[in-house]
């Protein structure tokens, strides 16, 4: 099963871990960064994500983030082709940012992007048939994929 993980998903372990929800959401991502390492899961980066990270300014979050993509068995580079259907994608409501990893996890064919952000989860839900692919938010994904 492959697996696109959205900025705010690897940046958890790194959020304030006093609120109960981001304590979780960084256990779950944990979970997930074991799974992949162990093989049950393939790990899709994109040129979007490594952008995005490069414009943190916390130097220390951003080496440890740019680790993470190493696991990444493939690497989605952006064309223009790309660029239109994030621009199609942001006229149904997505952000900038998250219209290019939907794209990029488009152009990857993953099953998941997996999100922290209840905001892209709930515009895919009331969206679905437009999005080529199934955007799931972090601790629902886990719940789902354990039992």
């Amino acid at each position: 099963m492959k697996l696109y993980l959205d900025l705010c998903v690897y940046n958890r372990p790194f959020d304030y871990q006093g609120q109960e929800r981001i304590a979780l959401e960084t256990g779950a991502f944990i979970y997930l960064i074991e799974q992949i390492e162990k093989g049950n899961y393939t790990l899709v980066c994109s040129e979007a994500l490594v952008y995005e990270n490069r414009r943190n300014p916390d130097n220390l979050r951003k080496e440890k983030i740019s680790t993470y993509f190493k696991l990444a068995k493939y690497f989605v580079s952006l064309e223009e082709s790309d660029f239109e259907r994030a621009n199609v994608l942001r006229t149904i409501g997505f952000s900038d940012m998250d219209s290019l990893h939907i794209a990029s996890a488009e152009k990857g064919n993953v099953n998941f992007l997996i999100t922290c952000d209840d905001w892209m989860s709930d515009l895919y839900k009331k969206n679905a048939q437009a999005v080529k692919i199934v955007v799931m938010n972090l601790l629902e994904f886990v719940a789902k994929e354990v039992k």
